[in-house]
């Protein structure tokens, strides 16, 4: 029988690595959402719209973004900060979202950018950027989370 300090398993100042992760991925959402209403970093700003594929305000140039998506975004990112206070609630939230984000991203790709069905007005960059998202954020859920039953004993 072995016994491993804290530090072994990714505690670091008294947070797990899958908590640091979790608030580090809401951190950069919250970001993001709130980015994606600022004129200059969304450009053809005057084409943000509150939904569809009417909207033609591209977040970086390169991500189309609507209002909707904004607040997504934001709610998104504050659930994920706000569930990252423990290991639990962080992963859930890295691999409950990640899911989601995988859907999300599978839906833009079938419905197809111009269609009426494209509410959250996502083009292909974002779709992949979702999918990518999706996956890392499963695969880091998982990954820093496989301790935390020895941990917990």
């Amino acid at each position: 029988m072995t016994t491993a300090s804290p530090h072994a398993h990714g505690v670091h100042f008294g947070r797990t690595d899958v908590q640091n992760v979790g608030m580090g991925v809401g951190i950069v959402l919250l970001v993001v959402g709130i980015l994606g209403f600022i004129p200059g970093i969304t450009t053809q700003y005057g084409e943000l719209r509150f939904f569809g594929p009417d909207s033609r305000a591209m977040f970086l140039n390169l991500f189309q973004v609507s209002m909707l998506l904004n607040i997504v975004q934001l709610a998104i990112g504050a659930t994920g900060a706000a569930m990252s206070r423990n290991a639990m609630g962080a992963r859930n939230f890295l691999m409950g979202f990640g899911l989601l984000y995988i859907v999300l991203s599978v839906y833009g790709l079938i419905v197809g950018v111009g269609s009426a069905a494209n509410f959250l007005s996502l083009n292909m960059a974002d779709d992949w950027t979702l999918l990518v998202l999706g996956v890392a954020m499963i695969g880091a859920g998982w990954l820093m989370s496989r301790h935390m039953a020895d941990d917990a004993r």
